[in-house]
């Protein structure tokens, strides 16, 4: 059991343990944080920054707007860069859930059984890069997790998940016995 997090982790690390019904048996799979992907917009306003400083020296007595622009984009783009590194997506042996943000945190769970599709797209650049979206269909009208996007390595979560679902035998198995397939059945 994993100890509680102090007063400033919380803000600095996702808080995937204290989610967990360690009581009822339940133990983490697997723990998805966003692909890098989903940060590169933030990670190129921080690289953006250093010509920001570098450009106070040619700035005579203006030289602070350099400092405050400079300063505002890191703040910024870290902000993201963390608010991405909090986000993750969790497969255990019972459901699927989502826990998200800084200092506002939500939780968006959905139990193995109301699972009834898993839709997985990956675009171009998804595929060059190893990343794809997940699409949660349930048998609830509104659900609280169903689009989760940049979910590295996809494919190999999916089948995961799939894993889960028929070990837990909420689906039947669809394998063949050797008499059926000689036989056409």
């Amino acid at each position: 059991m994993g100890r509680p997090l102090g007063f400033w982790e919380r803000f600095l690390h996702p808080d995937v343990d204290g989610h967990l019904l360690r009581d009822r048996g339940e133990y983490v799979i697997d723990e998805v944080a966003k692909h890098w992907a989903a940060s590169i917009g933030w990670i190129l306003l921080v690289v953006a920054c250093i010509p920001m400083f570098l450009a106070m020296v040619l700035m005579g007595p203006l030289w602070w707007l350099g400092l405050v622009s400079g300063l505002a984009m890191f703040v910024v783009g870290m902000s993201g860069i963390h608010v991405a590194y909090m986000d993750r997506f969790v497969i255990t042996n019972m459901r699927v859930f989502r826990v998200h943000g800084v200092f506002s945190q939500h939780l968006a769970t959905m139990p193995m059984s109301r699972i009834l599709d898993i839709a997985v797209f990956q675009p171009f650049i998804g595929r060059l890069l190893g990343f794809g979206h997940f699409t949660f269909e349930s048998a609830a009208q509104d659900q609280g997790l169903r689009d989760i996007t940049f979910v590295g390595r996809p494919d190999e979560r999916d089948l995961t998940i799939q894993r889960v679902i028929q070990q837990a035998g909420l689906r039947a198995s669809f394998q063949r016995q050797d008499g059926d397939a000689r036989d056409g059945n």
